[in-house]
């Protein structure tokens, strides 16, 4: 398997869990600690953290250490390759669409 197809798998498993999903939301707003990320949520700081590390390793999330304040932020590029991935499997699906309405407007 290739390096853009283990981020592209990575990606998705991360965002296939619904509390890492809840994460990015949050972090849609703005960078935030992960003690302000972990408010809402039913989980303890620890699996809080073992989710940012999951966010962070395929390059959705980027934390940094300030003394002893952790804050972390969405990566700005980090859904690109999900977003590639998906633009051309979405062009290959309108072009079969295409051909489809072009048969079926045929007079028989």
């Amino acid at each position: 398997m290739n390096g853009k197809q283990a981020n592209i798998d990575s990606v998705f498993h991360a965002l296939g869990d619904s509390t890492r999903r809840a994460m990015m939301e949050r972090l849609s707003e703005g960078p935030m600690t992960v003690s302000r990320l972990a408010e809402p949520l039913s989980i303890t700081l620890a699996a809080v953290v073992q989710h940012l590390q999951v966010l962070e390793e395929c390059g959705l999330v980027k934390t940094e250490k300030h003394g002893r304040v952790r804050t972390c932020r969405i990566e700005p590029g980090g859904l690109a390759v999900a977003r590639e991935w998906i633009d051309k499997r979405r062009t290959s699906w309108e072009e079969r669409l295409d051909r489809l309405d072009v048969l079926l407007a045929e007079p028989e």
